[in-house]
């Protein structure tokens, strides 16, 4: 059970039940001073965007979304990320699976191999479902025969029969996430990143993801990072929760403790 800690800008968070056991669990994850920012567009001819837009506005125009977070999380460990929207979960999970640059800090996977489960990020649209296992496998650090060895396994988890061989951007919203959990679901790796999608697909496919989830994170050397805002979902999955707050980290502790400050705030 990890300890509650109340954060302040720029205090590294420690994932952990405290200093012995640090020196007993490896770390996984290590995020340190992590700050992240946005562009702004504005409407402006391409012309007038050129010429006119100096240091000075590309600083003023610019939204950032992290503001020097740290945080470790320790092998094994289930943690969920929480907070309004806005509030730079998303991107900080997608700066842990190396889709986003940050401006400045780091990101240390201390070896690991990495998946991220999210809608709409990882598959080429004019590719196949299969020919999309294939390119998400190679991502993740697979050889082509790990790849295929399991390319199967997938294909029959997803449900989606012979629209494996259909090029993605004819699939409905559902058929993709059933392809994505799928590949994340039998392609293990050390590391799973969840945004949002632990839901996917119909009634009878959400029970088996759901069932087939708990699985995975409840391997004792498998690390599982959380994104949702379902307060139900971080109860029964993490064991610990970190609460982001305009791009910054307010607190972070035991599940039930850091749940309860949080829906206190947002009343």
């Amino acid at each position: 059970m990890a300890e509650d800690i109340k954060a302040t800008p720029g205090t590294e968070a420690t994932v952990t039940a405290g200093e012995e056991a640090n020196k007993q669990v490896p770390i996984a994850i290590s995020v340190k001073d992590l700050v992240i920012s946005y562009r702004m567009m504005r409407k402006m001819s391409v012309q007038r965007s050129i010429l006119s837009f100096t240091q000075k506005d590309k600083a003023a125009n610019r939204f950032v979304a992290v503001k020097g977070v740290s945080f470790d999380v320790p092998q094994g460990e289930i943690v969920g990320l929480i907070g309004k929207n806005g509030s730079g979960k998303s991107t900080t999970l997608r700066a842990i699976a190396g889709i986003l640059s940050p401006d400045s800090g780091s990101i240390d996977l201390h070896g690991n191999t990495i998946s991220l489960l999210s809608i709409g990020v990882g598959f080429k649209p004019l590719l196949t479902g299969r020919e999309n296992i294939i390119l998400s496998g190679m991502l993740l650090g697979f050889s082509e025969k790990e790849i295929a060895e399991k390319t199967e396994a997938i294909i029959e988890f997803s449900e989606l029969g012979e629209f494996i061989d259909y090029p993605v951007k004819t699939y409905s919203s559902g058929m993709y996430s059933k392809l994505a959990f799928s590949i994340t679901a039998i392609l293990e790796t050390n590391i799973i990143l969840i945004d949002e999608v632990l839901s996917v697909g119909d009634e009878k496919f959400k029970k088996k993801s759901y069932r087939k989830m708990k699985e995975l994170i409840n391997t004792p050397d498998r690390t599982v990072v959380i994104v949702s805002h379902s307060i139900k979902t971080l109860e029964e999955l993490c064991t610990t929760v970190i609460w982001l707050h305009d791009g910054e980290i307010k607190m972070v502790g035991e599940t039930k403790e850091v749940l309860k400050e949080y829906q206190e705030f947002m009343k």
